[in-house]
């Protein structure tokens, strides 16, 4: 192989690197994480291609179906997934969070059974955020990780085995600037997953797990792929056996739901399963048939987890993953507890109990909530309706989904202002944040992410594109959603404290609400205005 030091020849760093978090950017782990984009920059740039001439053709009129190419791999009933790994037989209720030094403790004190570290939607990704990001993980499977902030002391819990840790790198489509491979930034993607296993594939497996992920926003199998590719190579350059990666596919693009099958078969070996992740879900329908008025949808509020095509996506997930031997995750619970108004809160929380017990019934293996407090109920609910460690023996075989039932954009309910201001509020709250490097954010408690600010420009894009009439009879169009954004906007600054962001969140809302220009994603429209690249150092002189 390679020597350290020619594969960090043309590798800089332009971030300011701390003395705390050199034990993560190594001479060796960079070089490794320099291997993975020399191997497969270019077919990840080659895929993200293909996504804007797949976009192409749908804005054309060709709708999304099942791959006649793959139709002998669907139809073979004898290929499974891996068997679950250890650590990952009974994941009945996962939290989620950011990789913040809080969040990683108190997360992993919570009383579930994963907890899936987030590098991506629910993280800004400054500098700082994703390396120091990596020093908690590394620092948290050592249990070295017990701080004190003021009079506080953080410190993980003794008294039983901790939740399992996953985590989720950035999708394909970000890229860590901050990293320069031969001129090119490196993908955001291979930078946290090679980090993240350089350090601690080996502790992990020491410690009677492995190094596991959640894989975020792919749209065929052919990403799939190029994940697969990645973890073989890693688990070579290492000495691990090949297998000992475990991968969850969020499904969370309408092309990925056809393609299923497909994604847990490139995965196979390393595959461990699948999860509705229902507000990108719903983005991603909006944003692929963005061009056609036959798929606009009503409020967003409207757009529940039992209207037509959403209980589709559920019914073959749960189906195609039982069928391969894998679990199918459910989605999230992102309420958070109204401390000050109990009617509200028993309201909000019902309602949690009811969407967990849809999963529980429906086949799910498991579930997502965002707040710990929220970890009871659906613990009540699954341990109540899945005595088992898992449900993979519910096969759903009275399933029939077809190109049809996933398309199936009958979903009552109407446009109105108030749900107009509700999107412009929400993307504007979490888009001020995420330029302030907060990614996760609290919002009529609700703990949004960058999914739930997309659906809600996604909305406000498609209907003014499409010129749609309220409830209250008003046409929606720009000078409309110009005007409702800036009354939005004012009345949130008025509100907030001095030197907020708002008015430049506006700025860059106000280019995705007119149904002109629609950037691929927020993260990627907004990434510039959290860079802090300062002057380059070549990674040889670390």
């Amino acid at each position: 192989m390679a020597s350290v030091e020619t594969l960090l020849q043309g590798v800089t760093i332009s971030g300011p690197i701390e003395e705390h978090q050199r034990k993560i950017l190594t001479p060796q782990a960079l070089s490794f994480v320099a291997l993975l984009h020399r191997s497969f920059n270019q077919t990840r740039k080659n895929l993200l291609e293909r996504r804007q001439l797949r976009q192409a053709e749908i804005d054309r009129g060709v709708l999304p179906d099942f791959l006649p190419e793959t139709k002998h791999i669907r139809e073979n009933p004898t290929w499974k997934g891996a068997p679950p790994a250890p650590g990952l037989v009974d994941r009945r209720v996962e939290i989620t969070g950011p990789t913040d030094r809080k969040m990683v403790v108190n997360a992993l004190n919570s009383d579930v059974y994963t907890y899936m570290a987030d590098f991506e939607d629910s993280s800004a990704p400054t500098w700082a955020n994703m390396v120091n990001g990596q020093v908690n993980l590394y620092d948290a499977i050592r249990r070295q990780i017990d701080f004190k902030q003021g009079p506080k002391e953080y410190k993980l819990r003794t008294d039983r085995t901790l939740p399992t840790l996953i985590v989720r790198p950035r999708g394909w489509h970000l890229e860590e600037k901050h990293v320069t491979i031969d001129g090119e930034p490196v993908s955001g993607s291979l930078f946290d997953f090679g980090l993240y296993f350089f350090h601690n594939a080996k502790e992990l497996v020491q410690r009677g797990f492995g190094p596991y992920f959640y894989l975020p926003k792919m749209e065929s199998h052919l990403e799939a792929r190029l994940w697969n590719d990645a973890f073989n190579l890693a688990q070579d350059y290492v000495g691990i056996p090949r297998g000992t990666i475990r991968g969850t596919v969020l499904i969370e693009t309408i092309l990925a739901a056809f393609e299923m099958d497909e994604i847990i078969y490139e995965l196979r070996e390393h595959s461990s399963g699948l999860n509705c992740g229902r507000w990108d879900y719903i983005f991603s329908t909006i944003k692929k048939f963005r061009n056609h008025s036959s798929f606009v949808l009503p409020d967003r509020s409207c757009v529940t987890m039992t209207v037509p095509f959403m209980d589709a996506y559920v019914k073959l997930l749960i189906q195609t993953c039982h069928k391969r031997g894998v679990h199918a995750m459910g989605g999230m619970a992102a309420q958070i507890p109204i401390k000050d108004d109990k009617a509200a809160n028993d309201k909000a929380m019902e309602g949690v109990r009811a969407d967990k017990l849809r999963e529980a019934r429906a086949g799910h293996d498991g579930t997502w909530v965002a707040h710990p407090a929220l970890a009871s109920i659906a613990l009540e609910v699954f341990n109540k309706h899945m005595p088992t460690p898992n449900q993979l023996f519910n096969r759903r075989e009275d399933v029939k989904i077809g190109q049809q039932d996933l398309l199936n954009m009958n979903v009552p309910g109407s446009i109105t202002e108030e749900g107009i201001r509700k999107n412009l509020n929400i993307g504007l709250g979490y888009m001020e944040a995420w330029i302030r490097g907060v990614g996760c954010v609290p919002i009529n408690y609700l703990m949004e992410d960058a999914a739930t600010a997309e659906v809600s420009r996604s909305q406000l894009w498609q209907w003014v594109k499409h010129g749609v009439m309220t409830a209250e009879g008003k046409r929606v169009d720009k000078s409309y959603a110009l005007k409702l954004l800036k009354e939005q906007t004012d009345e949130l600054a008025s509100k907030a404290p001095q030197g907020n962001k708002f008015n430049l969140a506006a700025q860059y809302f106000a280019t995705q609400v007119t149904g002109e220009d629609y950037a691929d994603f927020l993260t990627s429209l907004l990434y510039n205005e959290i860079t802090s690249a300062g002057n380059s150092l070549p990674a040889s002189k670390l």
